[in-house]
């Protein structure tokens, strides 16, 4: 049976990360988390929090289906070294295994496909950027913030 993402998907993702407590949402591709390739549309809204984190045993593929997404790479100082619009410029992006990275929705319903090696491993504390403010946190709306300013050069500051 193929696996398909359609406009009806779409659609139906977007209602959902609406009503999510985390403003997102997930339509997996693969069959289970212990599938070696994960393969999922991930819809946010524009309020969905994501935080600093790097995937040390993985690359990640994004790519962008609808809306668009600010994607922030960053070094170990977390001084920020990429700044990428997916969705205008640039479309798909792969982020090297271990690079701290974190990404913020421009448009309610932004979804883009992300393909990464499993099984699926929930992202750990201590592969989330020292300081930066877990969900939930008061800090996490001026972090989100900072997201749409920061550019090349900037460095975090919780």
């Amino acid at each position: 049976m193929t696996k398909q993402i359609t406009r009806e998907n779409l659609t139906q993702l977007a209602a959902k990360a609406s009503e999510s407590p985390r403003l997102r949402t997930n339509l997996n591709l693969h069959p289970d988390v212990n599938d070696p390739v994960q393969r999922l549309a991930v819809t946010m809204d524009k309020e969905s929090y994501v935080r600093i984190h790097r995937h040390p045993h993985t690359w990640e593929l994004l790519s962008t289906l609808t809306g668009r997404l600010v994607v922030l790479i960053y070094n170990s100082a977390g001084q920020i070294t990429d700044r990428l619009v997916l969705g205008e410029e640039t479309r798909t992006l792969e982020i090297p295994a271990g690079v701290w990275h974190s990404a913020i929705a421009l448009d309610n319903g932004s979804t883009f496909l992300e393909i990464k090696q499993g099984p699926y491993v929930p992202v750990p504390e201590e592969d989330t950027f020292p300081g930066s403010p877990a969900e939930g946190d008061d800090k996490s709306q001026a972090t989100m913030a900072w997201y749409l300013t920061a550019k090349v050069g900037d460095t975090v500051k919780f």
